[in-house]
């Protein structure tokens, strides 16, 4: 009978953690709760995300009112709960079939197939090592912040190619037929080979140097 039980196996469970029955010759002697620590710099990062405009989702086996607990502590919205390894490969692969670029982040074993499916496989330092094997990058130190962090840089080093390959285009597309003698042809300058050459370097440091600013840029 664990009628006298429920309200134990309610307040555990609200609590985030996974209540667990200890029975001897049929009747129920125990009960107790497990839970994962939640790191502290949780709901820190998925404040964060949300800032930049990601979505957030926790994909976990535990059952759906722990998970759900969890999620309120941290910030998180959407829960997809009692979900088993492969199913969550497939979850993020019906993410990915609506358009959506999908970053797994995982430490367990029972990760290692997500974060191989993802767009990005997150791995931290302190994981299992086939999780680590399994993701595209591995956070040395056990901070979720560095999560956002390599985002930002992500996002910082695509926006410094396409400035550069602007510019570079630009340059180019003007420079090139002052270079062929354009201007000679409507009464200006001929350019001479040697400064031509020098503006091409010129060109080359100047892309050089922009890509350099990511090294000075605080995240």
């Amino acid at each position: 009978d664990l009628t006298s039980a429920q309200a134990d196996f309610q307040n555990l469970t609200a609590d985030g953690q996974t209540p667990i029955f200890l029975a001897e010759d049929g009747k129920l002697i125990g009960l107790f709760g497990v839970a994962d620590q939640v790191k502290e710099d949780s709901a820190d990062m998925v404040t964060a995300l949300h800032q930049m405009g990601k979505e957030v989702i926790m994909l976990t086996g535990d059952n759906d009112q722990t998970a759900q607990a969890i999620a309120q502590k941290v910030g998180i919205k959407r829960v997809i709960s009692q979900v088993l390894p492969q199913e969550k490969s497939r979850v993020i692969s019906d993410l990915q079939a609506e358009g959506k670029s999908v970053i797994m982040v995982g430490d367990g074993i029972n990760d290692a197939p997500a974060l191989a499916t993802a767009d990005i496989g997150i791995a931290m330092g302190s994981g299992t090592d086939i999780a680590m094997e399994s993701a595209d990058m591995v956070l040395m130190k056990p901070n979720l912040m560095d999560v956002v962090k390599a985002l930002k840089i992500s996002q910082a080093t695509i926006t410094t190619i396409k400035e550069n390959l602007f510019w570079a285009f630009i340059y180019n597309i003007l420079s090139i037929p002052v270079a062929m003698g354009v201007l000679h042809l409507f009464g200006g300058p001929l350019l001479d080979p040697m400064i031509a050459g020098l503006a091409m370097s010129f060109s080359s440091v100047s892309v050089v140097l922009n890509a350099l600013r990511l090294k000075r840029r605080k995240v």
